[in-house]
């Protein structure tokens, strides 16, 4: 059964989903990731690691290869981690509660409370950047700080069911209140505070939307996702690291890798570099 709103629900895997675990693991690769880019890693992530015990005693070589093409490789690690918690202190279930889940590491707010929502159905209205959009302009038609958007968002929820509203604002922001706007043929458009009274776009300036980043082409997050994409292959000797590397000066490569192995995605030994967990580093 879905969980959207008719004629709003996009095609995707995850959506009508009630499972919790494959529900977490949805919600924390949708965290800064689109949702295009995150339909086949889930789908083969549940299939290798089908329940929190799986992914707890898995090596972090093999979560972070299992990860390929989603980016952000802590989430990995911190999903590992909260797998490992939800065993020892859950008994290998996913947490209720709102304040459970948000004591998982690599769990925020909204993951927790779209867990609580989308898996156990709790009465909880959940707010990422798509629906603080279609609060700040459809709703309020002003810049809503964090607690007056959660409070808009309660407000709105009332006594409908929580999956289905929940889905709905999220697809809404997703497919008309988008960054840029799709105004026409929007469901809301007559009623919409902020085309009603005009001016600045009010959603750049509210809580929970996501700022635009710096470009990610010769960023550190670029150089960082390549020095794991070469560790997938196995372990590297320095100087095969270096190589790999090349076209960074010494010091933002160094500081990169540093920066790699302070997160515990990356081992350094005196032979050179793997990911954590591998069996061995290269000779």
């Amino acid at each position: 059964m879905s969980r959207a709103a008719p004629g709003l629900a996009r095609d995707l895997p995850w959506v009508g989903a009630r499972e919790p675990w494959a529900v977490l693991v949805s919600e924390v690769m949708l965290q800064q990731t689109p949702a295009a880019r995150v339909a086949g890693p889930w789908r083969a992530f549940l299939e290798r690691y089908p329940t929190p015990a799986a992914l707890a005693v898995a090596p972090l070589s093999e979560v972070l290869t299992a990860w390929r093409g989603l980016g952000y490789h802590r989430r990995a690690r911190d999903l590992q981690r909260a797998a490992g918690m939800i065993v020892e202190r859950h008994d290998g279930r996913i947490p209720t509660a709102v304040e459970d889940l948000r004591a998982l590491p690599g769990v925020g707010e909204y993951t927790a409370r779209a867990v609580a929502a989308f898996a156990f159905g709790a009465h909880v209205a959940v707010v990422d950047t798509n629906v603080a959009r279609v609060l700040a302009r459809a709703v309020a038609g002003r810049p809503l700080a964090v607690r007056e958007a959660r409070e808009e968002a309660a407000a709105l929820l009332g006594r409908r069911d929580p999956r289905r509203f929940n889905q709905a604002m999220i697809d809404l922001g997703a497919l008309f209140c988008a960054a840029r706007p799709r105004c026409g043929g929007c469901p809301l458009a007559r009623v919409c505070a902020w085309r009603a009274v005009g001016g600045e776009d009010p959603a750049p300036a509210s809580a929970h939307v996501t700022r635009r980043q710096a470009p990610f082409a010769g960023s550190d997050r670029q150089w960082r996702g390549r020095a794991i994409e070469r560790l997938r292959d196995g372990p590297a000797t320095t100087s095969e690291m270096h190589r790999h590397l090349v076209g960074l000066e010494p010091a933002r490569r160094r500081r990169v890798l540093d920066g790699l192995i302070a997160d515990g995605l990356v081992t350094q030994a005196r032979e050179g570099f793997a990911l954590a967990g591998a069996p061995r580093v290269a000779r």
